[in-house]
């Protein structure tokens, strides 16, 4: 029995790609007043607590395959630090420019298949990943020449995160996707505590004044943030990810509607340009893996 639904899959990614650039945003805003420590704990915390009691619903327990309880572990550790290196991002730069910088992560994801694992890799698509870059650097550098080094932040997002898919394709088939976010949320606010017990200030000052609205915001940072990845997670049952991927760059122009509605920014031209650049690479390697895989599926099989 089939289960594909790709209108439903296509708009949970849809919703994805809107939730996603908002909490981006109720992080931009609550940069300035609450602690990077404090945004990250309570991202994790509410993923717990929305996620596990599921779990518990469900009738399933916590327990992991074998060998799979390092590759989570190191697999909460890369989300912390990507969530980290972005929301400390999103403290300098304009939210758009933000995402589009983070989204080479595909480019540097086929180069690492390629030179870390030995995928092949042909020759259109290496160029398309060195149009990616060029894209993505005339977007950094008006960023740099106004903030400096931390509108590099975003390519250290994008290097965690094709580390962080990376480790969850070698485990996705063995754990259940609500289960993995569930026990990622639990190990991520456990090693966050302990850290920030033996180092208080280790992820900067932790005290701020708790008004009513910035209690609301950090409970909508938890709970859009679960939400948009299990939307994400749950897309991917409905229909196939050759029809979503391209979907995902839709959170740019989305960004680029937050972030002109709430904090009034636009790109300015060259980073406008350097957008368009970087997302039509990143469509044609989407769309030319697309066709090979048909092509490939159309082929006799051999006798």
């Amino acid at each position: 029995m089939t289960t594909d639904r790709p209108f439903l899959g296509v708009m949970l990614m849809l919703a994805f790609c809107v939730l996603a650039p908002l909490g981006d945003s109720i992080a931009k805003l609550l940069g300035g007043v609450v602690a990077l420590s404090v945004l990250i704990l309570i991202r994790f915390g509410v993923q717990a607590a929305i996620l596990l009691p599921l779990v518990a619903m469900a009738g399933k327990d916590l327990r992991l395959p074998q060998g799979m309880l390092v590759w989570t572990l190191v697999r909460t550790v890369l989300h912390i630090v990507g969530i980290g290196l972005m929301f400390s991002a999103l403290r300098y730069l304009p939210l758009a420019d933000a995402l589009a910088i983070a989204f080479v992560m595909p480019f540097i994801m086929l180069l690492l298949g390629h030179f870390a694992m030995g995928e092949h890799v042909g020759l259109h698509r290496m160029l398309a990943c060195a149009v990616g870059f060029v894209g993505t650097l005339l977007v950094i550098q008006p960023n740099f020449a106004e903030v400096g080094y931390p509108a590099l932040l975003p390519l250290g997002v994008a290097l965690i995160f094709a580390l962080f898919m990376m480790v969850t394709r070698k485990i996705a088939l063995a754990v259940d996707p609500i289960k993995l976010q569930a026990i990622s949320g639990a190990q991520a606010s456990i090693m966050l505590l302990i850290v920030l017990a033996m180092f208080p200030n280790a992820l900067g000052e932790t005290s701020f004044q708790f008004d009513p609205n910035t209690v609301w915001l950090l409970a909508a940072l938890g709970i859009i943030g679960t939400l948009a990845h299990l939307f994400m997670t749950w897309s991917l049952r409905f229909a196939p990810a050759s029809t979503l991927a391209p979907m995902q760059y839709l959170e740019i122009p989305f960004g680029t509607a937050i972030g002109w509605l709430v904090f009034s920014d636009l790109p300015n031209g060259l980073a406008a340009l350097g957008i368009c650049i970087t997302v039509a690479a990143g469509l044609y390697i989407i769309l030319r893996e697309r066709r090979l895989a048909m092509q490939s599926a159309k082929a006799p099989a051999a006798v």
